[in-house]
């Protein structure tokens, strides 16, 4: 039997599981090895290189946890630890967690508890955190270090440990644990009203319908390379690494500052499939760096997040002259995105509303119900809020039943189906076949394509000496900037200030924080 023949039996026991979220991934290291499957600065790692490191890795997290783990935290950023650790948990037949070194270190402890993970994979610049993350954990989870000597740290660490020599010596995870389309495929963790992140369950099955539609509408190729924008705790970044490793594609990881002028990135990459929230757009354009024809190689341009600006989109066309614009929208618990608009140069400012561009057409596949306060239907073209479902709709929240009670429900359809629907708080109405969005119905924003619960970070001001606390998003709702506060009951303003970095994300942390005697109330008693 040749090596081809084995390589095609290997393909076909491929073909014949069931299909998950990495099984893409499996195929291109069959039909690809020697292609390039990631590039972080000016090392590459084609998928052969990627799926046997992983391999190795996902050896090390089954015998660490004396069996299959059931979820496993990747504690790096931007690193091969942390693209890699995603590909290592699912192969070990787990669900991965993503967590960020960037996040306050009680926020990263409160998320690993809720998650309960088996097993954590950490990074060498995430291990200054990792004994104060792992302080007072009721079990502290087992632990992979694939680019520390564990020798090497000052203090014990609890709990089983493998460093890199343990990794490297592992033999390669043969035979992958079988997952079904129920099962776990990510744990991401958002903003809470609760005062507290929560928990969005995602399965196999959510993010493969996902894929399945964008698969065939982006026709992805061994030879585009994706752009990687996105900090892995939010979860567009799926998109980038799974619909490039899907379709045999190479993913570009970009730090944080080749953001700010991507110019040079793009050649020397050849990129030609960009992904980012809106905001970094209009960035380059408020300091005169988008010029047209600046980026040539781009053959798609995609932005999701946030509200996507007419001017913007206009503006990235001309830059891009060569690529198609979309924006695409969605919240977390429908998995990535769930509706997307093509830019058209000639009609599209026509279809615009408050200067933004429509989110469009609801994906093949999934059912979508505008309703009011009541969830009853609207009449045609009325603002409602927007309901989802389909098989891209999340299960519910973690371990959370009054939360997911709260925003998703059944519905009968007139077919006589009952159906799961997520209601995403968003208010739209159609005009000119198109969805358009027109703002939120709760307390929720996005800044920098982040969601935010305002009444958490009112939560932290409040515990911190305020009396009464205001979050605002500014300058306006639907395309704000930053979060300022307004607070009451003479409280220190440089320690709200210092409680407020202390236990929020810095996306989330308000730019001011101003100090009022009395709060301003309406005919209603409210503020």
């Amino acid at each position: 039997m040749t090596s081809h023949d084995i390589a095609r039996m290997r393909l076909n026991a491929l073909n014949a599981e069931v299909r998950c979220l990495h099984s893409g991934f499996l195929r291109q290291a069959v039909t690809g090895p020697a292609n390039v499957a990631l590039v972080i600065g000016d090392r590459a790692w084609t998928y052969a290189e990627v799926t046997d490191t992983a391999r190795r890795w996902a050896r090390g997290l089954v015998d660490a946890t004396a069996g299959r783990p059931r979820r496993v935290g990747v504690f790096a950023y931007r690193s091969e630890v942390s693209y890699l650790g995603v590909l290592a948990a699912l192969f070990s037949g787990a669900a991965f967690v993503p967590l960020n070194r960037k996040f306050p270190i009680e926020r990263t402890r409160a998320m690993l508890e809720q998650a309960d993970v088996d097993a954590l994979i950490v990074d060498n610049e995430s291990l200054p955190q990792l004994h104060e993350v792992l302080r007072g954990m009721r079990r502290p989870p087992a632990l992979l270090l694939p680019a520390t000597d564990a020798a090497s740290l000052v203090r014990d660490l609890p709990g089983v440990v493998l460093d890199r020599r343990d990794l490297a010596s592992a033999a390669p995870l043969a035979t992958l644990p079988p997952v079904s389309s129920d099962d776990l495929a990510y744990l991401l963790f958002t903003s809470g009203s609760t005062g507290a992140p929560g928990g969005v369950a995602i399965t196999h099955g959510n993010v493969r319908a996902f894929l399945d539609v964008n698969r065939p509408r982006y026709g992805l190729t061994p030879a585009d390379r994706v752009t990687q924008t996105f900090d892995q705790t939010f979860d567009l970044s799926v998109f980038d690494l799974f619909m490039a490793w899907d379709s045999g594609a190479c993913v570009c990881a970009m730090q944080p500052i080749e953001m700010l002028a991507p110019f040079k990135f793009l050649q020397q990459h050849k990129i030609t499939v960009w992904f980012s929230v809106p905001s970094a757009a209009s960035l380059l354009i408020k300091r005169g760096a988008l010029e047209p024809g600046s980026m040539p190689t781009l053959r798609w341009s995609l932005f999701c997040g946030e509200g996507l600006p007419q001017a913007t989109a206009a503006a990235w066309q001309a830059a891009a002259p060569n690529s198609i614009v979309e924006n695409l929208y969605g919240p977390t618990e429908l998995t990535i995105a769930c509706a997307a608009y093509r830019w058209n140069p000639s009609a599209s400012p026509a279809e615009c509303v408050d200067d933004l561009v429509p989110i469009g057409e609801i994906y093949p596949g999934l059912e979508r119900i505008i309703v009011n306060d009541m969830l009853g239907e609207v009449e045609a073209g009325a603002v409602g809020e927007l309901c989802v479902a389909g098989p891209q709709t999340s299960p519910g929240y973690w371990k959370n039943a009054e939360r997911t009670t709260a925003r998703f429900f059944e519905w009968l359809m007139p077919d006589g189906r009952t159906l799961w629907f997520h209601r995403t708080g968003d208010l739209v109405a159609e005009r000119h076949g198109q969805l358009v969005y027109l703002g939120r119905r709760d307390t929720q924003v996005k800044v920098g394509g982040h969601r935010i619960e305002l009444g958490e970070i009112e939560g932290v001001l409040r515990r911190s000496g305020s009396v009464e606390a205001i979050a605002l998003p500014w300058p306006c709702e639907k395309q704000p900037d930053h979060i300022v506060a307004v607070v009451s009951g003479a409280p220190s303003l440089s320690r709200l200030e210092a409680a407020t970095r202390q236990s929020l994300p810095n996306y989330m942390v308000p730019r001011a924080i101003h100090a009022i005697g009395e709060m301003p109330l309406n005919a209603n008693a409210k503020i």
